[in-house]
């Protein structure tokens, strides 16, 4: 695996920000619309809620309220900023409200993981799913943001209400300590 520039982990980028919006204020009355947002959005959404809760199924709960939110949402959406940014800000809060409920019940199943680089066998898979556990919380945040959702540093500090250094530190020593472990892995 090439840890060196890390990019979006075989996952399509969401669609232009012109387009996001344009499908978040008609989601409200116009279900192709919502599903069109839904397609392109829903593997970012996915994997910061796994992120943060570090359990499929709660993730996938999350995925659904979220849009569900969204749904209720959009009529009164007013564009100020990016809506990757806002979308998945709606997905955070969601995630941290179910953390703070104490409802993180379920146990991890293999089959629904953070998405992943196509070609990686599953014991690659279950072994970067290993790796990315043992970041800090915040740093596996930021790595599943940059890599999965396409995010750049800058709309993660602020998604994050991080500084701009302090993301990119967190990021760069995520990396380095997920290279670090990938290569004492294969070394055994």
């Amino acid at each position: 695996m090439e840890w060196g520039n890390l990019k979006p982990l075989g996952q399509p980028r969401p669609a232009a920000d012109p387009q996001l919006e344009n499908w978040i204020r008609a989601a409200h009355r116009d279900a192709g619309a919502l599903e069109s947002l839904y397609q392109a959005t829903r593997s970012a959404v996915y994997a910061f809620a796994f992120s943060i809760l570090r359990n499929a199924h709660d993730a996938e709960d999350v995925l659904q309220e979220t849009y569900i939110r969204l749904w209720g949402a959009s009529e009164g959406y007013r564009p100020q900023g990016k809506p990757m940014a806002w979308l998945l800000r709606i997905t955070r809060n969601l995630a941290l409200s179910r953390l703070r409920e104490g409802q993180k019940t379920t146990e991890f199943l293999p089959d629904a993981q953070l998405p992943a680089p196509e070609g990686l066998s599953t014991e690659d898979r279950l072994l970067l799913q290993a790796l990315l556990d043992r970041l800090p919380d915040q740093s596996r945040q930021i790595l599943t943001l940059h890599a999965v959702s396409g995010l750049k540093h800058r709309e993660i500090a602020a998604l994050l209400d991080l500084p701009l250094p302090t993301v990119l530190s967190k990021y760069h020593r995520a990396v380095k300590a997920l290279q670090k472990a990938w290569k004492e892995s294969e070394s055994q």
